[in-house]
């Protein structure tokens, strides 16, 4: 950021609760501007308020989108553009993860509607935001993407469902197509894989399915959504120019590819 005329632009989707919301404030305390959209018009004008109240305003852009809507992914990063120029960082960190009273829905019993749902979100809706913002990066000769998948497309699954577990591997074949058109053009493709974050995601922290997976971990509890943030700013950042197609794993050790 130093030196620069005018502070970069990130585009954080998904980002007015639990790890996106994190990452909008760990952008904007690092002086860069932010826009962020979220589906719930509740979480929307929630973080709207904090942002706005804890950083300048005119850093703050924060919007009610669809993301399984083309059209108004589309037209969200045009308001950008207009607003304040090109954006030159993505995370796309939207994503959902439906559950029954006790756990995910059993295969047998998952419907056609849950699965569509689900990819439609965690993995089309990263493929429109990226067909949205990746022309103005490779125009501008810089960019960064930060995907935010999951331990559970990682390792075997143990709470998510297969529409999940499938949305968030799948994540990781989209990166490398991505990292081999646009390495070129100076433009980053990264994954963040949290492990379990106390979100509204994951449900109460005393719950039996926290404390069972609290006793598996090795820090002995459950990771903090900015935990995750510090992470995804360090890949946005310019000192990540040369990290390209990976991975990296924020989950205490549960999962340890080493």
């Amino acid at each position: 950021m130093t030196g620069r005329a005018a502070p970069r632009i990130a585009v954080v989707t998904g980002g007015t609760s639990g790890i996106g919301l994190a990452t909008a404030r760990h952008l904007l305390e690092r002086g860069y501007r932010v826009a962020v959209f979220g589906q719930s018009p509740t979480n929307v004008d929630g973080a709207a308020r904090e942002l706005s109240t804890l950083f300048d305003f005119e850093r703050v852009f924060v919007r009610c989108v669809d993301l399984i809507d083309p059209k108004q992914v589309f037209a969200f990063f045009r308001e950008v553009e207009e607003h304040w120029g090109t954006a030159e960082i993505l995370v796309c960190n939207a994503g959902i993860s439906p559950k029954g009273p006790d756990a995910a829905t059993p295969f047998q019993q998952m419907t056609l509607d849950e699965w569509n749902a689900v990819l439609s979100v965690n993995l089309t809706g990263a493929m429109l935001c990226c067909q949205a913002a990746l022309p103005g990066m490779v125009a501008q000769g810089f960019g960064r993407v930060v995907f935010v998948g999951s331990i559970a497309g990682r390792a075997l699954p143990k709470i998510a469902g297969a529409a999940y577990v499938t949305s968030k591997a799948a994540l990781a074949g989209l990166a490398r197509s991505l990292v081999v058109r646009y390495a070129a053009h100076g433009i980053t493709i990264n994954l963040v894989a949290p492990g379990r974050i106390a979100t509204a995601l994951a449900g109460p922290r005393d719950s039996a399915v926290n404390r069972a997976a609290v006793a598996r971990i090795p820090a002995g509890r459950m990771g903090e959504p900015e935990e995750v943030a510090a992470v995804i700013g360090f890949l946005a950042s310019d000192e990540a120019a040369y990290v390209n197609g990976a991975t990296l794993d924020v989950n205490g050790g549960e999962y340890a590819p080493l």
